[in-house]
């Protein structure tokens, strides 16, 4: 292990030289601090400036480093605990834990980058994943070692909806769940480690977080942290994983402000100008194996309601699912607030989901779509100035909108409604029923935030 000392520092970026051999990019570096209440700063190298010379992020605190500081290389990239001692625990960037719950004694240390799975070893069978939820399940199921996106503006539901799947899923789910919170706010992610406790999953569960007030050096790493303890249980464990990510908006920002701290000129929108390698090499390690499979969910912020914003559009191409959240329908209440005619799924064909399926999810689509483009003329003439026909095409689409609708688990203490679950098959029976006119009668009402038809007594 080579030593060096510091030359420089400037915020977040700390410049070191070696009199010898320089550390190899990635390579993660330490100062020690002659307090022992202060902990060490660690660095990761980004760049090398001459052959003595390397510029590093920090990914902690810079405070009080000054120039002439012994820098020592550990030799390594960052390596963070794997195996099923890391279950049931809430972990940082580093793999150190964070919930007072003492050392972890692991199996094994990996380092955090690794490349994915060749093409050769990667699964290619489509199987749908089961939610519980009742608009994702019919109109956008998700994929067994895929990659599902939710997408939306602030305030619209995403951590809530994020939640909500841990909550069906861990407690279905035959592996183990991840989740990883980029940029999260200590409220929320204190929050979460609560609900998983809650619900009687935490021991199948591990929560790593780098949240919102860390330096963008560890923000930018929690992500491929994360999918490290993941890709164990894959691959020596052969378990499904399930991965949970929010927010991947938060990924590219915490990369966008590491390209600003090394200099780097920037791109399209101020983004960096690295952005889609930087996000394929953290998405391209989500896969199947034919042993086992990590399938994500992700939640992706979208700035301003800008579906063309770079991170946004650069996140779309990864996914084999996308579940986009309106703010419209928000303000109608109509929660889960997802927009059934924006939200899409690789999965919805005859091939994969069945025929009846696919039949049934195009009509829902087909009947809300009618409906949407006629809203303008309802607002300017009224209802009762449209043909019977689309009358009726009307009435069902409300009774859908409110169908699709439905009270969830994580939100029992604010709504006092009791959560639900609904299988495939009775969502599809229950839509079906409305698009034949079953529930023509029955006030629109009626079918506002339940489960099933019949647990409503419909």
């Amino acid at each position: 292990m080579s030593s060096g000392t510091v030359t420089a520092v400037r915020g977040g970026v700390v410049d070191v030289r070696f009199e010898g051999a320089v550390a190899p990019l990635h390579h993660l570096l330490v100062i020690g601090r002659d307090d022992p209440g202060t902990p060490d700063v660690r660095l990761e190298v980004m760049a090398q400036l001459d052959p003595h010379t390397v510029r590093c992020v920090a990914a902690t605190p810079t405070a009080g480093l000054a120039r002439g500081d012994a820098v020592r290389d550990t030799g390594a990239p960052l390596q963070v605990p794997v195996g099923r001692a890391v279950l049931g625990r809430v972990f940082d960037v580093f793999g150190e834990p964070i919930d007072r719950g003492g050392p972890v004694e692991a199996e094994a240390h990996r380092s955090i980058l690794q490349s994915p799975p060749t093409l050769d070893r990667q699964a290619v069978a489509s199987e749908v994943l089961e939610t519980g939820i009742k608009a994702i399940d019919v109109l956008a199921p998700l994929e067994r070692g895929g990659k599902a996106g939710l997408f939306g503006g602030a305030g619209v539901g995403k951590t809530v909806l994020i939640t909500e799947l841990i909550h069906h899923m861990a407690a279905r789910h035959r592996g183990v769940s991840l989740f990883c919170g980029i940029g999260e706010r200590s409220r929320e992610a204190q929050e979460l480690v609560q609900d998983v406790r809650d619900a009687g999953v935490a021991d199948d569960t591990v929560l790593v977080f780098g949240q919102m007030n860390e330096p963008p050096g560890a923000r930018f790493r929690v992500g491929h942290t994360a999918l490290t303890m993941a890709e164990w249980f894959r691959d020596e464990a052969h378990q499904d994983v399930l991965i949970l990510i929010d927010n991947v908006f938060r990924f590219v920002q915490a990369g966008s402000e590491v390209s600003g701290l090394m200099g780097r000129l920037s791109s399209r929108m101020g983004y960096q100008p690295t952005l889609a390698t930087e996000l394929a090499e953290l998405q391209e390690r989500i896969t199947s194996t034919p042993d086992a499979a990590i399938t994500a969910v992700q939640a992706v912020y979208v700035p301003a309601d800008d579906f063309t914003d770079p991170a946004v559009e650069h996140a779309f191409g990864h996914l084999s699912a996308t579940v986009v959240l309106s703010r419209d329908r928000a303000a109608q209440g109509l929660y889960p607030a997802i927009d059934p005619l924006r939200s899409t799924s690789s999965m919805l064909t005859p091939a994969a989901v069945g025929e009846r399926h696919d039949r049934i999810a195009r009509e829902v689509r087909q009947t809300l779509a009618v409906y949407d483009d006629l809203k303008d003329i309802i607002a300017m003439l009224g209802l009762e100035e449209l043909s019977e026909s689309d009358q009726r095409t009307v009435g069902r689409a409300r009774r859908l909108e409110r169908y699709l609708t439905q009270p969830f688990f994580v939100t029992e203490q604010f709504t006092g409604q009791e959560g639900k679950a609904v299988g495939i098959g009775d969502a599809l029976d229950d839509c079906e029923r409305i698009l034949a006119d079953e529930l023509a009668e029955v006030p629109e009402s009626k079918l506002y935030m339940i489960g099933t038809l019949e647990e409503a007594g419909l």
